[in-house]
């Protein structure tokens, strides 16, 4: 069981008497310290690293699967804040010397250290560690609107932060997570706040909101059974409460990836109506394919064959899962698409013909008119005039 008070250490070597040496004779204890893991190579100190996410390293330069400077590198770039200590043979100078370059803290021979020489560098670094800032607090409107800038496309700052949030805020002792949308309409609460006020084991830093009726909740494996009965609890007095998950996830990157999965199924059940979870497989993404290209004129078959099925087979199940034929489908899609297009920029006919893969602005206008009664220009007037008067 790992002290959450000492100093984290990772001890890397591929002989198993060094590794053993420094355990046992070393007194971490004086130090604030504990070993918490070591490794006989650096792949799999890599995979301790992220597990553990030590605050000290000491690492042999040569090593089999990856030598020391590789998992320094890796660290450094994880990890800026641990430090690292590199042992070395006379043979390995230059990659010494290359590892301070990289940001190591300082370096040993293997054959000639005295004890006095490490316990030295130990309590020169435990003294840089205990001065270091505390993590900065959560700004949650600054990480709100970092996250939806990600998720719109128009920043790319989210992941980063996310990574130091894993780091120094989110402490869940090295489990895997699980990542929540959470939303709900007409609660007079908004969620995120709800959630705080529970303080169900995750701390308030694993809630980000995203709206006024939705928040995004990281939850550890552990605790995964009791945020879903909170969940089903609330859902039993507020039943328009919706949520899904994505997990368990151990990377920053595999995390990212559910927020955007989370986000774009929330996406897909507000423009169609159906919660994605419902879908067999190769609707759900044949559905998200027409979503995220717009402009694409795909046929059935060519669709079906994207997503692995017969022609007649998915025509079937588009039906029977959509409620639409799919051609009709595809008619709706295009004419929202359009209607949102007139309604909400001063793009041309032409480009709004293009964007919606309807061909020129000649035959758009004819198809728009038979649609909706309209020409595109009239509709536009008129959906122009009415945002006009609500201003």
């Amino acid at each position: 069981m790992e002290n959450a008070n000492n100093l984290k250490v990772l001890i890397a070597d591929d002989e198993s008497i060094v590794r053993k040496g420094l355990r046992s004779t070393v007194p971490w204890e004086r130090f604030g310290m504990e070993v918490v893991a070591d490794a006989p190579n650096g792949a799999k100190a890599w995979e301790a690293f992220k597990e553990h996410r030590p605050d000290i390293v000491i690492t042999d330069i040569v090593m089999p699967e990856m030598d020391g400077i590789e998992l320094l590198r890796k660290v450094k770039e994880a990890e800026e804040r641990t430090k690292i200590i590199l042992l070395s043979c006379h043979r390995d100078f230059e990659y010494a010397q290359q590892g301070i370059q990289l940001g190591a803290s300082g370096y040993l021979l293997k054959t000639a250290f005295e004890d006095e020489e490490l316990e030295g560098l130990l309590e020169k670094l435990r003294r840089e560690l205990q001065r270091r800032p505390s993590p900065a607090p959560l700004d949650e409107e600054k990480l709100e609107a970092l996250l939806f800038g990600w998720l719109s496309g128009s920043s790319g700052r989210f992941p980063a932060e996310l990574e130091r949030l894993r780091a120094e805020a989110w402490r869940f002792g090295g489990q895997d997570v699980h990542v929540y949308l959470v939303r709900t309409e007409g609660w007079g609460m908004p969620w995120a706040e709800w959630l705080k006020m529970k303080q169900h084991g995750t701390g308030n830093e694993a809630v980000i909101p995203y709206g006024g009726d939705a928040c995004y909740w990281i939850v550890p494996e552990g605790l995964q059974e009791a945020a879903n009965s909170l969940l089903i609890e609330a859902k039993g007095s507020h039943g328009r409460l919706k949520w899904s998950a994505k997990g368990p996830l151990g990377t920053s990157s595999g995390i990212a990836e559910a927020f955007r999965a989370l986000h774009k199924e929330a996406e897909l059940e507000r423009a169609y109506g159906v919660s994605g979870g419902d879908w067999p497989e190769p609707i759900q993404k044949a559905v998200r394919m027409l979503h995220e290209q717009p402009g694409s004129d795909w046929s059935a078959s060519e669709l079906a064959e994207e997503v692995g099925l017969s022609r007649s087979h998915f025509s079937i199940l588009f039906k029977k899962t959509v409620g639409d034929s799919f051609i009709a489908f595809q008619y709706k899609r295009k004419l929202r698409l359009a209607k949102g297009l007139l309604r909400d920029t001063d793009l041309t006919m032409q480009d709004i013909a293009e964007r919606t893969g309807l061909g020129d602005s000649k035959y758009f206008s004819k198809w728009f008119k038979r649609c909706t009664g309209q020409t595109p220009s009239q509709y536009r007037t008129v959906q122009k005039g009415e945002s006009d008067r609500t201003v």
